[in-house]
């Protein structure tokens, strides 16, 4: 058998993916976490002042998706719906407490030192790209 009938045969047996049912599946968990997030802010926001009240929205959710990590349940979540829940903060905050999940048999100082191994590029990016942005700014003058 060549290498053409080979994948021939193997695009044949693979599954294919709906993509559009993909797409709206993660568009309405992604919604759905930002509607959440919204009723979360808007009555935290009668008790508190605005960065407070966003910072307890933010922590709620991450804490909500940590949990869930550790007791095993986001990787099926996160199969299930997509980029709607791999995107927003949940997906970070997954994979920092997967990361810290992995290396827990290693003791603290590996846990420590291992917890950002997934998620420290995106820091470091965001970090260096608002403090550019902020640079411009303050050039500008904006």
């Amino acid at each position: 058998m060549n290498n053409t009938k080979y994948k021939k045969m193997v695009d044949n047996l693979t599954p294919k993916e709906n993509r559009l049912l993909n797409m709206i599946t993660s568009f309405i968990t992604g919604g759905t976490i930002g509607v959440v997030g919204t009723l979360l802010y808007v009555n935290l926001d009668k008790i508190y002042n605005e960065e407070l009240s966003i910072s307890f929205v933010l922590l709620i959710i991450i804490a909500i998706i940590a949990f869930l990590t550790c007791i095993g349940v986001s990787d099926s979540l996160f199969q299930k719906f997509k980029c709607g829940l791999i995107i927003p903060i949940t997906g970070f905050a997954h994979s920092v407490a997967a990361s810290i999940i992995d290396y827990k048999k290693e003791g603290f100082l590996n846990m420590g030192s291992n917890a950002f191994k997934l998620a420290g590029s995106v820091l470091l990016y965001g970090i260096v790209s608002a403090i550019i942005l902020t640079l411009i700014k303050v050039i500008l003058n904006v």
